[in-house]
């Protein structure tokens, strides 16, 4: 189990290390080191938060919430920071799905090989 555990801490290296990262990084040191960028992001990350905590705990979202939460997207995808680090995160998150799938294949063969 250890050697699996050594991948997965080297696995984790390669992540930060990777330019995908680092052009994250960026982009986000980029949006908190501008003050109006920062409020903006802030905004919108807590708006996205309170609307899957309404969801997770079953409650329904107002037409209005939804109205609120489109025009706080709009707003933030035309500041360019912020749309640069919404594209990098969806670059490293393209990366993590990748790996994931990876790591994951011996257990899809496993159960698909049944039919």
């Amino acid at each position: 189990m250890s050697n699996i555990q050594e991948s997965a801490s080297a696995l984790e290296q390669a992540i930060r290390d990777s330019e995908e990262f680092n052009s994250l990084k960026a982009a986000y040191d980029a949006v908190m080191s501008d003050e109006i960028a920062k409020k903006m992001f802030d905004d919108f990350r807590n708006t996205q938060i309170e609307l899957q905590q309404k969801q997770m705990q079953g409650q329904e979202i107002t037409e209005e919430e939804v109205d609120q939460a489109r025009k706080v997207v709009e707003t933030v995808q035309q500041h360019d920071q912020i749309s640069k680090l919404m594209d990098e995160e969806q670059r490293v998150n393209e990366l993590i799905n990748n790996i994931s799938r990876t790591i994951t294949k011996p257990l899809e063969e496993l159960y698909g090989a049944q039919d």
